[in-house]
This record gives C-alpha cells, structure tokens and sequence, in this order.
C-alpha cells in the first residue's frame, strides 16, 4: 500500500476486482494486457503452454508482464485440456488471446464456439496486422508494426536510418495498452445488453491511433517530412536531449514561450540574438549546437541545479538502474519490489482505492484449484487424467 493509500481510512476495492480473464499465453502485447487488468484486480487465468510460451525467456519467473495470475499449463492440442479452457470460459468476462488469425478456431477455442457457451464474453483478439487484410497473417514483431503507418519513419536523428522505439509504440502502447482499453469498454456494454463483443485490436493500427497527433501538426502545416526537422522528433533545440561533460544525458522540453524564456534566462542566452525567433526553423540547427556546446561544458549534476528549480521543462535522462533510486520515484513509490525484483507499481493509481500488490508469476500456481474449479461447474472429462499428468 503506498503512502497516499494510507491516508484513506476507508478504501475502496480496485476497479477491477470481480472480473474473471482467461489469458492464452502469448508474448509481448497480450501480455502486457494482461498485467494492466490483473494489476487492477482483475482474476486473470493464463493458460501456458508446455515448455513455456516465450522462447526469448530465460526464467518466465522472472517475467514482469506476468505477475499476479493464476496460472495453469494446458496442451491445447489435447481435446481434454480445450474442454477446460471452455468450461473456464464460460464463467469468464473475457478471453485474450494474441495468435495469428483462425488458430484458437482450428484449437476449437475460437470466439464462435466461447460465445455460443457463454453469449456475454467479451472475445479480445491482439494481432499485428489484424484479422482481415493482405498482411494479416503474415509474420512480424513490434518495428514491422509501425513502420507501415509513418510512426517509425518519423522516429531517429536526420540523415540516418529509423530508430527502434524498444517495443513501446506498437507491442505495448498501440497493442496491450489499447487491447486492455477495449477490452474494459466492451465489458461495460456487455453488462449493460448482457452480449459479448469481439475485438480486432491490431498494432498497426494501435500505432496508427497514436499518430493523431503527428497529424494534426501536418495538417496545420507544422510537420515536414525530413525525420529530425521537427518539433517534437529532436529537430527544434528547446525540445531536445543533450550530453553533458560526465557522459550523462539531459533533456529539454521547453516548448511554451514562457518555459522558453525560462530557459534562456538560467542559461545566459536571453539577449543572445541566436534564440530571439523560437520558432524560425532555419535558426534550430545553430541553436541546437550552441546549446550543446553549452550543455557539454558541465555535467549533469550543474544543470540540475541550475535548472530543475526554474520550472522551464528540464529533467534528467536516468537508466534503468537509477531511476527507482530518483527522489521523485521514491517518494511516489514508483517502482515497487516483488520477490526480489523492482519493477514498475500499477498505473494509473485510483485515489481511495486498495492497491493490488503485485506478486512474481509461478508455472502451475493454482492448477489443482483450477481444475477443482472446473470439476465442480460440470465437466469432469479428463480432468483426473489431467491432474495426474501434472502431479
């Protein structure tokens, strides 16, 4: 529970507590899916596979996608484990799977056959390229995903090739992150009309969606074509990152005049003729050096003095292994341990709410409960057979 928590005599239960999720296993954005539901109380059941689901993975358990489910390992070539992965489905909110298009159909598990057993499922489907169109079942990973809709092409320094994003944009941001909110939206509207939606959640339009703002910039006449000539992908020097003396790194955000005028009065620059025109593009790569001769001749620790007090848009560029460490991290409590491992608390936090606390994902947690649970709503193929397999 984190400090604001506290303070609440009373909480309430977290959002999602109640909701039952059935999650084949898959990688990256399904996922990432499913943490945002579990890690707001949502009961997520992930179905793995025998010999794991990554084959990046060295230790699953270690695996911060996958904290706080249950979990049960399934072959689901088997018609005995396909009927238990039905029978969970029908006292399910919903089911996400992240397979190329009409495999969960040639499984016996596809959105027909859940949803003719259980008419309010919501059936959360997190592909690619989509269900339908000429790429749909083609094979691809997160940079595939954004490069078809002008997300990548604006990404990277002039003159040079795109630069991978990590797999922020499409597997995370425009997939799971999308996929969780849609899967929340058609589970308000299946409470309301008690019938069940499918989604066709696909990263490249994920990632497409999330260039509405690009767009808008380009149809206001504010974004050119060259990557790195622009305001916000590096090309104007008040929305930049730059290194100091020390080998670290900084970045600048000062878009607004006001933080603009900020800046150039903690720097020195606010006669300084080069910066008079913030705007006038020809001037930026002029601007740009100067700042970075200026930015080069101290390290990091000088500007975050000098300018972190001034509010004109300076932060630090911290690495993973010193951001938790942050004072503002900290006293957020931003970054939370689990088992060992610091990974990232919940978010968004709910105010007054209980905070779920996440625990490190374990093969087969809760499979005997599992198929206890089965057993008792009616279905007894198999599962002795299956319980003796894995004991």
């Amino acid at each position: 529970m984190s400090r604001s928590d506290a303070n609440h005599s009373e909480l309430m239960r977290p959002p999602l507590e109640g909701v039952r999720i059935i999650e084949l296993a898959g990688i990256g954005p399904a996922p990432f899916c499913g943490m945002m539901l579990a890690d707001h109380g949502a009961e997520v059941i992930r179905i793995d596979r025998p010999g794991g689901s990554d084959p990046l993975a060295q230790d699953q358990g270690r695996d911060i996608l996958l904290r706080s489910r249950r979990s049960i390992t399934l072959d689901l070539k088997q018609p005995e484990s396909v009927e238990i992965v039905a029978k969970l489905a029908e006292s399910a909110d919903a089911v996400i799977e992240g397979f190329r298009p009409g495999v969960t159909e040639r499984l016996g598990l596809g959105p027909d056959v859940l949803m003719k057993r259980n008419p309010a499922l919501v059936y959360a489907r997190m592909t690619g390229w989509g269900q339908t169109g000429p790429l749909s079942d083609k094979a691809g990973h997160d940079l595939n995903y954004i490069s078809l809709n002008g997300c990548l092409a604006a990404i990277g320094p002039e003159g040079q090739p795109p630069v991978p994003p990590l797999n922020l944009i499409g597997d995370y941001g425009g997939g799971g992150m999308l996929l969780a909110f849609g899967l929340v939206t058609a589970l308000l509207a299946a409470r309301e009309t008690g019938r069940g939606r499918i989604i066709d959640c696909s990263m490249a339009d994920g990632a497409a969606a999330m260039m509405a703002g690009m767009w808008s910039l380009k149809h206001n006449g504010t974004w050119g074509g060259e990557r790195g000539r622009n305001l916000l992908d590096g090309g104007a020097p008040f929305y930049s990152c730059y290194t100091c003396s020390d080998g670290t790194f900084i970045a600048i955000g000062a878009i607004e005049v006001k933080f603009y005028v900020r800046l150039l009065d903690a720097l020195g620059l606010g006669d300084d003729p080069l910066f008079a025109n913030q705007f006038d593009q020809a001037q930026w790569p002029a601007m740009k050096a100067r700042l970075a001769e200026i930015f080069a001749s101290a390290p990091r620790a000088t500007w975050t003095k000098r300018l972190q007090d001034r509010d004109c848009c300076y932060s630090e560029v911290l690495t993973m292994d010193e951001a938790p460490a942050h004072e503002h991290n900290r006293k957020r409590e931003s970054y939370i341990e689990s088992n060992g491992y610091i990974q990232p608390r919940p978010a968004p936090r709910f105010v007054g709410t209980k905070t779920v606390e996440p625990t490190m994902w374990q093969r087969d947690s809760h499979r005997e409960a599992i198929l206890r649970e089965v057993s008792r709503s009616g279905s007894e193929t198999g599962l002795r057979e299956e319980m003796k397999e894995y004991e």
